[in-house]
C-alpha cells in the first residue's frame, strides 16, 4: 500500500517536470518551510498548503467579512469568501493556460484575504489611520495570519512560495495597475493571484453595484467597454485571455496597454461611484466608527481583550498588536455583537402588565 501512494506521488512530479512552463515552480524545488516537517505521502507541498488554508478558522470567516456592500441583505452580493473563490477559480485558468503551477496558484488564491478586516476595506481604513506611522494592510495581516495566529499561536507554516505570494497580491488604493520588480512575486504563480484578484474584484464589483442599484449600466465608461466587452461574461473573458496571450512563454505575468488601461478606467470608477462615493459614506464612516471604538476600547481595558481573545498574551508583542489581531479576525455580525456587548445597554426584564395609570 505504502508503494502505491509513493508511485502516485511520484507519477505526478515527474508529469510536472515533463508539461509545465520553464518559467514554471516545481514543488520538488521549493525553497521550503520554516519549520522543517515530514512530507506527505501523497500530496506535493502546494496541496498541502492549500488543504491547511482550507480548513483554517480564518477561511471559514471569510463567509461573513463584507466585500463591497456592508452586511447586504440579498442573497447575492460576494462576501469575502466568494470573492476568494472566483479569483481562485481565474487564477487556475490562466495558470494552466500557461502551464504554471496550479496548486501553487490555488494555495495563494485561497490565502490571500484571510487577513482582512470586518466590513472590507471600511475597516481596513480605520485600522490603518488606528496604527500610524506602521499602518495596517490586509496582506501583511494575512501573511501574520498564516504565520502566527491560526492554530492558536502555532501557525500553519506555509512554504515560502505561498507565503510570499500571500504577502505580495495586493497594491492596495494605488491609481494605476503597473508594478514594480519589488512589488511582484518572485513566481509566476504569484503574479498571476495578482493580476486575477483584480479580475475577479473589478468585474463582481461592478456587477454587485448593478445589481444594488448604486450604478446604472449606461454610467459605466464607454471606452473601457469598448475594449474590454459590454457584459460581464465578455469583461472578464477578454481580460483572461489577454493576460495568457501576453504573458504565455515570458518571464512575466501582465496584460495588453490597451486592455490594462481599460481595466484601470473601470477601476478607478468603482473607487469614484462604487468605494468612496457620497451614497457610501455614511455607511462607511459608521463601520470606521464602530472599528475605531472598539480598539480605543480593548487598548483601555485590556482584561476584557483577555476574556475576549485568547491569543492575547501568547506572543512578546504589544498591546496594539494584540488589538489589532482581535479586531480584523472578527466577521462583520461579530463585530457588531461585541461592539453591542460593551456599548449598548442590555433591556432591563419586566414582568407583568405594564402599569398605564
Amino acid at each position: 500500500m505504502a508503494n502505491i501512494i509513493a508511485d502516485i506521488k511520484k507519477f505526478w512530479e515527474t508529469k510536472e517536470k515533463d508539461i509545465l512552463s520553464p518559467f514554471a515552480t516545481l514543488s520538488t524545488n521549493s525553497r521550503g518551510r520554516e519549520k522543517e516537517e515530514v512530507e506527505c505521502e501523497l500530496r506535493n507541498c502546494f496541496q498541502r498548503d492549500r488543504d491547511r488554508i482550507i480548513h483554517s478558522k480564518s477561511f471559514r470567516r471569510l463567509k461573513h467579512k463584507s466585500q463591497v456592500f456592508l452586511s447586504p441583505e440579498g442573497d447575492h452580493y460576494r462576501t469575502r469568501l466568494t470573492h476568494t473563490l472566483e479569483v481562485a477559480q481565474i487564477a487556475r485558468t490562466v495558470a494552466r493556460a500557461l502551464r504554471l503551477q496550479e496548486d501553487l496558484v490555488e494555495a495563494i488564491s485561497l490565502g490571500h484575504d484571510l487577513g482582512h478586516t470586518p466590513f472590507g476595506h471600511a475597516g481596513e481604513e480605520a485600522l490603518n489611520e488606528l496604527l500610524q506611522p506602521r499602518g495596517f494592510r490586509h496582506n501583511e495581516q494575512s501573511l501574520r495570519v498564516v504565520d502566527f495566529l491560526e492554530k492558536d499561536g502555532r501557525g500553519l507554516n506555509l512554504t515560502w512560495e505561498v507565503r510570499e505570494g500571500i504577502a505580495k497580491h495586493s497594491k492596495t488604493w494605488a491609481e494605476d495597475l503597473v508594478f514594480s520588480a519589488e512589488e511582484l512575486p518572485s513566481t509566476l504563480e504569484g503574479q498571476v493571484v495578482r493580476w486575477a484578484d483584480v479580475v475577479a474584484y473589478v468585474n463582481h464589483d461592478i456587477d454587485d453595484a448593478l445589481r444594488g442599484k448604486v450604478i446604472k449600466e449606461n454610467e459605466l465608461p464607454a471606452s473601457a467597454l469598448e475594449v474590454l466587452g459590454y457584459t460581464h461574461r465578455e469583461r472578464i473573458d477578454r481580460m483572461v485571455k489577454d493576460l495568457v496571450l501576453n504573458s504565455f512563454s515570458q518571464p512575466l505575468v501582465k496584460m495588453s496597454e490597451e486592455v490594462r488601461e481599460a481595466t484601470e478606467i473601470l477601476r478607478r470608477f468603482l473607487f469614484e461611484r462604487v468605494y468612496l462615493s457620497e451614497g457610501q459614506k455614511a455607511e462607511r464612516d459608521k463601520a470606521k466608527g464602530l472599528v475605531k471604538e472598539l480598539y480605543r476600547f480593548f487598548l483601555e481595558h485590556p482584561d476584557n481583550l483577555e476574556r475576549e481573545y485568547k491569543l492575547y498574551r501568547k506572543e512578546t508583542t504589544d498591546l496594539q498588536q494584540a488589538v489589532c489581531d482581535f479586531i480584523s479576525g472578527m466577521t462583520d455580525r461579530y463585530a457588531l455583537y461585541i461592539y453591542q456587548k460593551y456599548f449598548i445597554p442590555s433591556s432591563w426584564p419586566w414582568e407583568g402588565r405594564r402599569n398605564t395609570d
